[in-house]
């Protein structure tokens, strides 16, 4: 069985929050798979990890990049984990048929969207029935995480 984390985003839009997510991953030795919905939407995270911050450099690619295997972090729109990755990333309700095979795995949704805030909680029911660890986390006033459940 694997951890899924939830991290609810409330105040800050995925591109903001995704970035540090991604900085603690790297921090940690890991390496991390971000599963998007879309092309469009791994394009637009790509560009965000380059422009997040001037002042910081996170490692990143796409199938387009090639040489996944030395990707730290790696940007997919299917279930791949082409560079190894301990930590898959999940987004737009994407989820890796065998959570298994990662650490742990990060559902991101939008908690100010009723819709996707009601396919979270069907998410975290599934993933508690099949036996997996579930967390919630939730941001502050100031855009950190608290774990609350």
């Amino acid at each position: 069985m694997v951890e899924i984390a939830f991290y609810q985003l409330r105040r800050t839009p995925l591109e903001k929050a995704l970035p540090k997510l991604l900085e603690k991953v790297l921090e940690s030795g890991r390496r991390a798979v971000v599963l998007a919905g879309s092309e469009e939407r791994a394009e637009a995270l790509n560009a965000a990890l380059w422009t997040y911050d001037q002042g910081s450099f996170l490692p990143h690619g796409m199938a387009r990049d090639g040489r996944p295997e030395r990707q730290p972090i790696f940007l997919a729109t299917d279930d791949t984990n082409p560079n190894g990755a301990q930590i898959a990333v999940m987004v737009d309700g994407v989820a890796p048929a065998d959570p298994g095979r990662f650490e742990r795995c990060l559902d991101m949704f939008d908690g100010t969207d009723p819709a996707a805030l009601q396919a979270a909680r069907d998410r975290w029911r599934a993933h508690k029935e099949q036996g997996n660890t579930v967390t919630y986390w939730e941001q502050t006033q100031g855009g950190s995480w608290e774990q609350r459940a």
